[in-house]
């Protein structure tokens, strides 16, 4: 998979089941975004398919099934929050007591009526945030979404993410440079370079590497991926 002249991607291959929080963890530049960009079907795909909820990456009838928050805030600056959660709302065809209800589950109601260039970094995460929850989405696909929070906040963000996926059969896939949330998902992508280096739970991945976290796992899959290509070199 390109972006411009570039292969980002290679030889990508993984399905989600309904229901599970997916972590795409990795380095910056190791192809997170750009495979998320895949599945919510803004990213050209020169080779294989992606399918989404049983349908092509990008499809129309995936517009209202599918959520996605950006590494940029995706709001506008002249409106409120509550502005931009309305026009959002009504463009999906959501119902008109969503932007109550995503303001609550973000934690942004004493900040519904402030002008959106007012907010603080954090405070416009959570807004694009509280944009890709509206109408109530079945995939939720959320790049680095806990980026500039502070820990009580990116808890309270990860008990959402649970929350959606154990309750209401939400899948999300949440990309993160940040190790210690690789923990609360149910499965992990290991990214490094365009390539998967593992895929499985945390749970899974520790016991395989024999480390007792995640980001000492990371480094041993990374330091026997070098030595099998230097045996396979020499």
């Amino acid at each position: 998979m390109r972006r411009g002249r570039r292969e980002v991607l290679h030889g990508i291959s993984f399905d989600v089941p309904r229901g599970t929080v997916l972590g795409l963890i990795g380095p910056s530049g190791c192809g997170k975004t750009t495979l998320m960009r895949s599945i919510v079907g803004v990213q050209v795909v020169g080779s294989g398919d992606v399918t989404v909820l049983g349908e092509p990456a990008g499809s129309p009838g995936l517009r209202a099934r599918v959520g996605y928050s950006t590494q940029s805030p995706a709001v506008y600056d002249d409106l409120t929050v509550a502005e931009n959660l309305a026009y959002f709302a009504s463009v999906l065809g959501a119902p008109k007591n969503d932007v109550g209800r995503v303001l609550g589950e973000v934690g942004l109601e004493a900040e519904a009526r402030q002008i959106a260039r007012t907010l603080s970094g954090g405070q416009r995460s959570r807004a694009s945030l509280a944009v890709a929850l509206l109408g109530g989405p079945e995939l939720l696909v959320l790049d680095e979404p806990t980026v500039g929070l502070d820990p009580v906040l990116r808890n309270e963000l990860w008990d959402l993410f649970r929350g959606l996926a154990a309750g209401r059969g939400v899948t999300l896939v949440v990309s993160s440079h940040v190790m210690d949330e690789a923990s609360r998902c149910d499965r992990l992508l290991l990214m490094r370079e365009g390539e998967i280096l593992a895929d499985d739970s945390p749970g899974a991945l520790r016991g395989r590497t024999g480390t007792e976290d995640l980001e000492g796992a990371f480094l041993r899959l990374i330091a026997e991926r070098e030595k099998t290509g230097t045996a396979r070199r020499t």
